[in-house]
């Protein structure tokens, strides 16, 4: 193996729930700011080359470091004999639904009751409650909601208000869309029919009536059907409340927290490489991150994007909708010495349904329904709109490598494929070939 654990703090990495070392992890707070202990046990690490791993949106402590372990756990077999790897695992704010099971951390019956319940767990409540501090009341009201799924629009105004409350938007006092996203705007019974549309369309049972029924003709009953039904949406709707924050924060956390550590670490060691490397959300957080490097550094030598949960147009200099704009990182893989590899999947239901919904709630005054390309995401169809991008196959790319530079898109299909409503393959990257879609990327191999 060519990581050893001797002189490197192997008790505080195996401590962890680790396998590989050394490893250490950032943490940042929701401002970006990090924890200087992290930053200094990364500082010493006697390292050639930094695996950075940030995990995503549907994740806390206990599963993010299972997911470290997991896939970090292939690298010592496949890297070269002159290589000296550090693991780094990045900690952010984010808010784990415990109701959702995640491919190799629980048992595959966690949803064993028949349906998608709407009901919230405890795991779940406990999540909430941290992450809107202070909200008890609104989140009990909410809950009890949820359980007892009155047929009442009522009851329906009242849980929009009550999301609206906890996500502190004032659809009052605000100007157009999208300084308020149409998921907060519009009348809550149609955002809560398309969300429950997009849980059919995944696969998940809905309660009572629904279980069993032929998707396609539930879901055209919705439109007209018995209110009961939509409150599978009506939870959808808060948990989208909670990412339309999260997509806020994750690139807060890269630009102004992730980058700067970053560049600082590289202006003291000028000869430590960097690989980026980040699932879902925290695809979105290593790619941010590029905002912070110098113009002219070359220390990060690879990224790669697991399943990222933002634009397919991110690095595109111009849109193809609207030739005057870029997307949000437009050109910043040139800040990589290397390839930006993003790695996606057909079977990827949260990339496919839900991503498009959000990202269209989020900023389309045309209204909910349709799929625009505008809205698709990176994890689910790769890299568009950058000329020059390859598009390659899982056994391709292994077999004859990556480009030495640029974006490159690497259909992992054929591995990531595992999961269940709502959520499909989203959270399925514990692969060996995708360890070595990230060896091959950042030219550490033997």
């Amino acid at each position: 193996m060519a990581n050893s654990g001797a002189g490197n703090g192997m008790g505080a990495w195996a401590a962890a729930g680790i396998g590989v070392g050394p490893y250490a992890e950032l943490v940042f707070d929701a401002e970006g700011d990090a924890d200087p202990a992290g930053q200094g046990a990364v500082a010493r690490m006697e390292a050639t080359d930094l695996l950075v791993f940030a995990h995503g949106w549907n994740s806390d402590r206990g599963t993010s470091t299972r997911l470290y372990d997991r896939f970090f756990a292939p690298f010592p077999g496949l890297v070269g004999p002159g290589v000296r790897l550090g693991y780094v695992g990045v900690v952010w704010p984010s808010i784990r639904f415990a109701d959702e099971p995640i491919p190799d951390f629980e048992p595959s019956g966690a949803l064993a009751e028949p349906g998608f319940g709407t009901a919230l767990d405890h795991g779940t409540r406990r999540a909430l409650g941290e992450f809107w501090p202070g909200r008890q009341a609104e989140l009990d009201r909410v809950a009890e909601l949820l359980e007892e799924r009155p047929e009442s629009e009522a009851a329906f105004i009242e849980f929009g208000a009550l999301v609206r409350e906890l996500a502190g938007v004032n659809t009052v006092t605000a100007v157009a869309p999208p300084a308020v996203p149409l998921i907060f705007t519009e009348d809550v019974l149609e955002v809560c029919r398309a969300f429950t549309r997009a849980l059919v369309e995944t696969g998940a049972a809905l309660p009572g009536s629904a279980v069993g029924q032929d998707p396609s003709a539930l879901g055209a009953g919705l439109v007209g059907g018995g209110l009961r039904a939509l409150w599978g949406g009506a939870k959808e709707l808060l948990r989208q409340a909670t990412y339309y924050r999260m997509k806020k924060r994750a690139g807060v956390v890269g630009e102004r927290g992730l980058g700067p550590v970053l560049a600082g670490l590289a202006a003291a060691r000028p000869a430590l490489r960097v690989h980026l490397l980040g699932h879902s959300f925290g695809a979105r957080v290593v790619s941010f991150s590029l905002r912070a490097v110098p113009d002219g550094a070359r220390f990060v030598k690879s990224l790669t994007l697991l399943q990222g949960a933002f634009s397919h147009y991110a690095f595109a200099d111009r849109l193809p909708h609207d030739k005057g704009r870029g997307g949000a990182l437009p050109g910043l893989q040139r800040k990589v010495d290397g390839p930006v590899v993003a790695c996606h999947s057909p079977h990827d239901s949260a990339l496919k349904v839900f991503y498009p919904l959000a990202s269209r709630m989020a900023g389309d005054s045309a209204g909910l329904l349709g799929f625009d390309e505008r809205w698709g995401a990176i994890g689910h169809d790769g890299v568009r709109a950058v000329p020059g991008a390859p598009r390659l196959s899982l056994d391709a790319a292994l077999r004859e490598g990556l480009p030495p530079a640029g974006c490159v898109s690497v259909d992992a299909g054929s591995v990531v494929r595992r999961g269940g409503a709502p959520s499909g393959a989203h959270s399925d990257i514990c692969h060996e070939e995708l360890a070595r879609v990230v060896v091959s990327a950042g030219r550490l191999g033997r």
